[in-house]
């Protein structure tokens, strides 16, 4: 995937290879592959917050602790990542492969 002339590596389940060349941009481009037209921004919250969590943490949160920290409820989450939190969010979010995500 190249994003603003930046090569951008994935693994064989899409996942970036180099979580540090994520950016926002990065993160659209990825969306638009997950199905999400336009990032809204309670998109853009659960993105940061698992981000965050992840940087600080090296690993990523589990659902009902994004759903505590952001406000929102397990049905939201889905319905906005179509492709669940594992999956779609931590794409978007730009991390490697949860190891919970089989």
């Amino acid at each position: 995937m190249d994003i603003n002339g930046i090569n951008i590596e994935l693994d064989k389940d899409g996942y970036m290879v180099n979580p540090e060349l994520w950016n926002e941009d990065v993160a659209r481009a990825i969306a638009l592959e997950e199905g999400i037209d336009e990032m809204s921004e309670t998109h853009w919250t659960i993105v940061m917050f698992i981000r965050n969590y992840w940087l600080e943490n090296n690993v990523v949160p589990e659902v009902r602790l994004i759903c505590k920290e952001v406000g929102i409820g397990v049905r939201e989450i889905f319905r906005l990542f179509t492709t669940g939190p594992a999956r779609g969010a931590c794409r978007v979010a730009g991390l490697p492969k949860p190891e919970s995500c089989v």
